[in-house]
């Protein structure tokens, strides 16, 4: 069965507070549907593949032939990057976590205030493309970022929280002001999508 493109979890205008519609409608249905595409015209005849949920073919990327790794990195993570960028935003977003997500952000970053500016530091630090993450593995969590559409995924790593800093996520609103867009990405995460994320590595 090939992959095929989520929809929206909520209209295409309701993250006005950060991402403008048009930028929603082009960013889901030309990119992450582009992504999708090519990614099943790179493992078209391999049923097996097809048949895997995408998180599990980022993290098992090297069973994947060699010929074609690549463009399912590029593809692959594509779709797996997006499918979880639209699923931690929401219309009702912004504020803090709670509970257990905020005890273990606060533990390993001293606050809030720092766990945000070390993830801006992140995304203003991905030279070009990419995303930058919060990750967990081994229990711990940790800030990265990736070039491209690489995923955490691929590297033993799961992905919690990601935005992402390709020009085409936010160039229309803020041009080249990446960290205003940074800025302006916390009044739309969905916090419990986030939680329920880092509940189901612990």
């Amino acid at each position: 069965m090939a992959f095929t493109l989520p929809p929206l979890p909520y209209p295409s205008d309701a993250l006005e507070k950060a991402i403008d519609k048009l930028t929603m409608e082009i960013h889901h249905g030309k990119h992450h549907k582009a992504y999708v595409d090519n990614l099943n015209a790179a493992l078209q005849g391999q049923d097996a593949l097809l048949n895997t949920p995408v998180d599990q073919l980022m993290r098992e990327i090297n069973k994947v032939p060699e010929a074609a790794r690549q463009k399912v990195i590029n593809n692959g993570g594509g779709h797996a990057n997006h499918t979880m960028f639209w699923e931690i935003m929401g219309p009702k977003g912004g504020g803090e976590p709670s509970g257990p997500l905020a005890e273990a952000i606060k533990s390993t970053f001293t606050d809030f205030a720092n766990f945000k500016a070390k993830i801006k530091e992140a995304g203003l630090g991905r030279f070009g493309s990419g995303w930058a993450w919060l990750v967990a593995s081994g229990g711990k969590l940790s800030i990265t970022n990736t070039a491209n559409q690489d995923s955490p995924l691929m590297h033993g790593q799961t992905p919690l929280l990601g935005v992402d800093v390709w020009e085409h996520a936010y160039y229309l609103r803020y041009q080249n002001r990446r960290g205003d867009y940074l800025d302006a990405w916390w009044n739309v995460v969905n916090w419990d999508a986030v939680a329920k994320r880092f509940a189901s590595v612990k």
